[in-house]
């Protein structure tokens, strides 16, 4: 199971730098193409597991200005 993130900047929000960095902490990593970033589960993972994650980025992201996109497949 991966987790796909795009994020959409504010121009007076957090710098993009520092967004990118809290979501590493998360452990996702930079990709190209159509989502900015992905996390890539465990086997044993669940779509529960999922909901959980989105209300951890929800929260890490809390204050910083920026939208973002979940895509769990």
């Amino acid at each position: 199971m991966k987790t796909y993130l795009k994020v959409i900047f504010n121009s007076e929000g957090t710098k993009p730098s520092e967004v990118v960095e809290r979501l590493r902490s998360l452990g996702f990593t930079l990709i190209k193409g159509e989502h900015d970033m992905v996390y890539e589960w465990p086997d044993s993972a669940t779509a529960e597991d999922a909901i959980w994650f989105a209300d951890k980025i929800q929260a890490t992201l809390q204050g910083f200005r920026v939208y973002f996109e979940l895509e769990t497949e």
